[in-house]
C-alpha cells in the first residue's frame, strides 16, 4: 500500500506541477527506499541472517504516513529545482529533445536523492530507528487508536462541519489527517481476516462515507427529506428537489451552497451537529455487534443503501436508515423555525 500510494501521489502532484510525471514518481519512490531498511532478517537453520529486501512494515500501511509526507517534501522540491537553469546539463543542439531533458534533470534529481537520503541515514544514527517505524510509532499508531475512540471519531466529525459551516471545505481540510489513518484501519482490518482473527477498526472510511456522512456532509439527504416533509418556502423546496439526486450518491454541494448551509444562522447548528448524531448512532451499533468492522472498502460516490448494503449487509442498510431518519428529527425543528423566519433563504 505504502509504496503504490507514493507513485499515485507523486504522479498526480507532478502533474498538478506540470512537471514529468513518471520521473517525479521513481524519484519520490527511490527517496522513499533510501529513508526505510532495506535488509529482511531471517533465520536459517537457527541462524539468524541479513537479507538485502524491503521488509513488509515498510510496504504496508504503516509506512503511509512517511511515505505521503516524503512524497510531498520530494516533488515538491525536486519541481523547484528543475526551475532553475543554472542546474541544468547544457546539450547542443543536435541532441534529441529526449536524451536532452534527461540530462537537465540529473542534477535535481542527484540533489534530491542524495539530500533525502543524508538525512534518513542522519536520522538512524541519531534516533537509534528508521524514521518510517519512528514515525508510526510515535504518531500514526496513537493517532489510529484516538480516531477509533468515541471522542476522536465524534470530534473529527464536528472539526470538519465547523468548516463547512463557514465555507471551507471540511472534508479536505481534515484529509491529511483522515485518509492515511483510515487507510490504515482498513488495512489492519484485511490482515486481522488473513490471520484469523476479528477485524477491530470501526472506523474506516466506507464507515464514514456509509454511515457519518450520509448524503454527503452534514447528512443533506436527511436535511433533503426534511424539507420536502415539513418547509413551506418555495425556494428551500426547489434547492431540495435539486440536491436530491445529487445527495442519493454522497454529492451535498448543491444543498450545501444552494440552500445555504454555509453561514446560515438557523441551519449552521444542525449542520455542524448532525455528525456527532451519526457519529453517535454508528459507534453504538459497532458497540453492540449489530454491524461488525468492514473489510471491504466501498468506493465513494455509489448510492445510499448500496454502499451500506456492499460493506456490511442487510443490517448496514438498517443502521444507515436509523441514521437517516435521526438526522430528518435533527434538522426538522430548524426547518420548521426557518418557515417562521420572513424573506428567502439566503436571508435566513
Amino acid at each position: 500500500m505504502s509504496i503504490s500510494v507514493v507513485c499515485v501521489l507523486a504522479i498526480l502532484l507532478a502533474r498538478k506541477n506540470k512537471i514529468n510525471e513518471i520521473l517525479s514518481a521513481l524519484v519520490a519512490l527511490s527517496a522513499y527506499i533510501s529513508v526505510v531498511p532495506q535488509s529482511v532478517s531471517t533465520v536459517v537453520e537457527g541462524t539468524q541472517h541479513l537479507a538485502s529486501g524491503l521488509p513488509v512494515a515498510s510496504m504496508n500501511a504503516s509506512g503511509l504516513f512517511i511515505g505521503m509526507i516524503l512524497t510531498i517534501v520530494v516533488v515538491e522540491g525536486f519541481g523547484r529545482l528543475c526551475q532553475y537553469d543554472k542546474l541544468k546539463i547544457k546539450m547542443p543542439p543536435q541532441v534529441p529533445p529526449a536524451i536532452s531533458n534527461s540530462f537537465n534533470v540529473l542534477i535535481p534529481v542527484a540533489i534530491m536523492l542524495f539530500a533525502i537520503a543524508i538525512l534518513g541515514r542522519v536520522f538512524v544514527l541519531v534516533s537509534g530507528s528508521y524514521i518510517n517505524d519512528f514515525v508510526y510509532r510515535v504518531l500514526q499508531t496513537p493517532m489510529e487508536i484516538f480516531l477509533q475512540t468515541s471522542v476522536g471519531t465524534i470530534g473529527l466529525a464536528i472539526f470538519s462541519q465547523l468548516f463547512w459551516a463557514v465555507g471551507i471545505h471540511g472534508g479536505l481540510v481534515i484529509s491529511p489527517l483522515r485518509s492515511p489513518i483510515m487507510a490504515a484501519a482498513l488495512a489492519d482490518n484485511v490482515a486481522a481476516i488473513e490471520a484469523g482473527l476479528a477485524p477491530a477498526n470501526a472506523i474506516t472510511m466506507s464507515t464514514w462515507r456509509a454511515f457519518i456522512n450520509i448524503g454527503g456532509a452534514g447528512l443533506v439527504f436527511s436535511l433533503v427529506l426534511a424539507l420536502f416533509i415539513a418547509s413551506k418556502k418555495e425556494d428551500q423546496r426547489a434547492i431540495a428537489k435539486l440536491g436530491l439526486i445529487p445527495s442519493i450518491f454522497s454529492i451535498s454541494e448543491p444543498v450545501s451552497f444552494g440552500l445555504p448551509l454555509v453561514l446560515n444562522p438557523i441551519y449552521a447548528i444542525p449542520f455542524v451537529f448532525s455528525a456527532g448524531v451519526s457519529s453517535i448512532i454508528t459507534l453504538a451499533g459497532f458497540a453492540v455487534g449489530f454491524v461488525t468492522p468492514n473489510v471491504v472498502d466501498v468506493p465513494y460516490g455509489l448510492p445510499i443503501i448500496v454502499n451500506a448494503f456492499l460493506g456490511w449487509g442487510i443490517n448496514g442498510v438498517i443502521l444507515q436508515i436509523i441514521v437517516i431518519g435521526a438526522g430528518v428529527l435533527t434538522y426538522l425543528p430548524f426547518v420548521l423555525l426557518a418557515n417562521r423566519v420572513k424573506g428567502n433563504s439566503s436571508n435566513t
